[in-house]
């Protein structure tokens, strides 16, 4: 299965294809698609350019990102992995 990810034109946070076409912040809330479905997907994305940049599948499960670049990914969503005052994980308690 393949998710649609996108950075967002306004401010690059990284975004996901969900239902109904509209963007989605968590990769948890995207819609996974198989074989063409996934092509399709990408080409509506990629169609808009207004909103955002450098859509692209990355292999997914209903768990999250799968694959060779399941690490990737993983920085790319939650932030940097060397300091947790910066990116996403800087609004949520470390215990």
């Amino acid at each position: 299965m393949k998710a649609v990810t996108v950075n967002r034109l306004t401010d690059g946070v990284v975004m996901y294809l969900g239902a109904d076409d509209s963007w989605v912040e968590g990769l948890e809330d995207a819609v996974l698609f198989e074989g063409l479905e996934a092509d399709d997907a990408l080409a509506r994305a990629s169609a808009r350019v207004t909103e955002i940049a450098g859509a692209y599948l990355i292999e997914a499960t209903p768990e999250g990102a799968a694959g060779r670049e399941a690490i990737r990914e993983t920085i790319r969503s939650k932030g940097p992995t060397v300091r947790e005052d910066l990116g996403k994980q800087a609004g949520r308690s470390v215990s």
